[in-house]
């Protein structure tokens, strides 16, 4: 059996390209809060002569950190946006994300309880709106769709999801 005839077909509908700038302006914001601390404990290591060990520790630490605001400033945006994909139908809205761990979401539209858009200072700056669904368990969140799309698919799930609940 081929993935197509065991449930619906897989989600086409992508995000909006802007959405790496924004992924990686924040992974560099946050990547530089945390090498500014490296660097101010750095600087009390050599200021304070504390035990050789806590510098060689610091150098590590710092190493790592490079490396990783590397992975998650340059590499890690491009994936993320080349593997997230969202479809709703009546049914089901339907979310797939992960290059290396994919995670495959269908959630009833009977389940959802609200939708809502959200836009920061960095989304607004790109025009673009987080959708954020709400069930019983959990929620879960749509990033990055252009504004007027933002709007039609929050106003569309919020008519299936009150469909599905009059029928019931």
């Amino acid at each position: 059996m081929n993935r197509e005839t065991q449930g619906p077909p897989l989600p086409t509908k992508k995000l909006e390209k802007s959405i790496v700038k924004v992924w990686r302006t924040t992974a560099a914001i946050e990547d530089g809060i945390g090498l500014i601390v490296l660097a101010v404990l750095l600087y009390l290591d050599y200021y304070f002569a504390w035990p050789v060990w806590i510098g060689w520790i610091l150098i590590g630490l710092l190493l790592l950190s490079i490396l990783y605001s590397v992975w998650s400033v340059f590499v890690r945006p491009y994936y993320l946006h080349k593997n997230w994909r969202y479809d709703l139908n009546e049914a089901f809205l339907q979310l797939k994300s992960g290059a290396i761990n994919e995670q495959h979401q269908l959630i009833p539209m009977a389940k959802i309880q609200a939708v809502s858009t959200k836009q920061g200072p960095l989304l607004r700056k790109y025009g673009l709106y987080s959708i954020e669904i709400m069930t019983m368990g959990s929620s879960h969140t749509i990033p990055g769709i252009p504004e007027k799309a933002a709007m039609e698919v929050r106003n569309q799930i919020a008519i299936f999801a009150k469909v599905k609940e009059a029928e019931e």
